[in-house]
């Protein structure tokens, strides 16, 4: 009997314990969200990226976002009644659209969600897109005639936006330019004029950089109310290094391929310089009263392009009377353009004793039989003709003739 009344306290306490963890377990309710702290269920909270009655850009992201809860449906849709694609991120948190949007149209936007309290909200806001005054559509070009259609261009090609209206916010047009090499290059925009901005490398292309040029402009502010009409995209492979150096003081023009000096051409030694003849050393007096300078222009030109016959005649740039020794108008060939206002690299048979010793073009530059077809074979757009020492400089705009500006002045801001 005396092992038996400590045996019922010890079952007696281990019952209190047992009550008092119970009770610790299924005590006083739990506050809302758990005894942690998480977050209480609630309604939930639509954004929209436009606020009711606005006007946009259609370009502008169209999105709703919710929290405390999920989308469930999200339609966009024009005053026709035509939806608008878009979709949702992985957890619905998230809607966007995935087309964009119409210059000058009304918008309904209306999202359903169910909050974390369980509960549903619909929301919905009305919205326009701006009416532009106007509009411009960017070309995508390596110069005046020749798009950047994913053709292979010289080691002096820049990348070329031309726009068919003119464009007062240069700031704006930048930022919707961009410009993605491989490999990397440094490179800066330059405006030769208010249609055109120049991409340009600090220095010459590497050969084989593959170039892609992007003119995201649809739906950008472009100044005075100018906008974007559509964006623009093009690619490009950089050729081989094709440099050709022109010295008006030897009457000499020496080629480089990818560095190294061509020093024959045909089994003709060419170390010296291929012979060429130049602007002659004079001008005239045009009837409408401009001077003509007979000079080639020095500079580093940008080849334009080439054709296998120009017709070329004085009165292009003025000069009409028949009875003035500089008149002319013929057909040359194997003619390679290298800037705006008419000067070539071409043959030019009819005065072969003059190459290597006097000027006596109107600007070309004169090549024999001999070495013009090898040379009009293998330059083509966006090489370079280097021409050096007649005295006359070659202008920035004429053609192509980014590369007479040091990299300082090419990549000081313009805008």
């Amino acid at each position: 009997m005396a092992r038996i009344g400590p045996s019922r306290s010890v079952s007696a306490v281990i019952a209190v314990l047992m009550v008092a963890l119970v009770a610790g377990c299924t005590g006083s309710p739990a506050s809302p969200g758990g005894s942690n702290g998480g977050t209480p269920p609630g309604p939930a909270k639509l954004t929209f990226a436009q606020a009711d009655q606005a006007t946009v850009s259609p370009a502008d992201p169209i999105t709703v976002e919710v929290t405390d809860g999920t989308l469930d449906s999200v339609s966009l849709a024009n005053a026709d009644g035509k939806e608008v694609a878009g979709g949702f991120d992985d957890g619905h948190k998230l809607w966007k659209n995935a087309e964009v949007l119409g210059y000058g149209k009304a918008y309904t936007i209306t999202a359903k969600s169910t909050g974390t309290d369980g509960k549903s909200v619909e929301e919905t806001r009305g919205f326009t897109t701006v009416k532009p005054d106007n509009y411009t559509l960017p070309y995508l070009r390596a110069n005046a005639t020749t798009l950047l259609d994913g053709g292979t261009f010289g080691v002096g090609q820049p990348a070329v936006v031309w726009f068919d209206e003119p464009v007062t916010d240069r700031a704006a047009a930048e930022r919707a330019i961009t410009v993605t090499t491989d490999p990397p290059a440094i490179g800066a925009f330059h405006w030769i004029n208010d249609n055109e901005v120049h991409w340009r490398t600090k220095e010459y292309w590497t050969p084989g950089t593959k170039v892609t040029v992007s003119a995201k402009v649809y739906g950008v502010k472009l100044g005075n109310g100018l906008y974007g009409q559509e964006d623009r995209t093009a690619s490009f492979t950089v050729g081989p290094s094709k440099i050709a150096v022109v010295d008006d003081t030897t009457k000499r023009m020496k080629v480089y391929v990818d560095g190294a000096q061509v020093t024959n051409i045909n089994g003709t030694d060419i170390t010296a310089g291929i012979p060429v003849s130049l602007g002659q050393n004079g001008g005239e007096k045009a009837p409408n009263g401009n001077y003509v300078d007979f000079r080639t222009q020095s500079g580093p030109h940008v080849v334009l392009g080439k054709a296998e016959e120009v017709r070329m005649t004085s009165a292009s740039y003025g000069l009409t009377d028949k009875s003035s020794p500089n008149y002319y108008d013929s057909l040359v060939k194997k003619a390679v353009q290298i800037s705006g206002d008419g000067e070539y690299v071409h043959l030019a048979d009819w005065n072969i004793p003059q190459h290597g010793v006097a000027d006596t073009s109107h600007g070309c530059v004169n090549v024999a039989p001999a070495f013009i077809f090898w040379f009009y074979d293998t330059f083509g757009a966006g090489d370079i003709v280097d021409v050096q020492n007649t005295g006359r400089a070659l202008p920035l705009g004429n053609g192509i003739s980014d590369w007479v500006l040091s990299w300082d002045e090419w990549s000081k801001r313009t805008t």
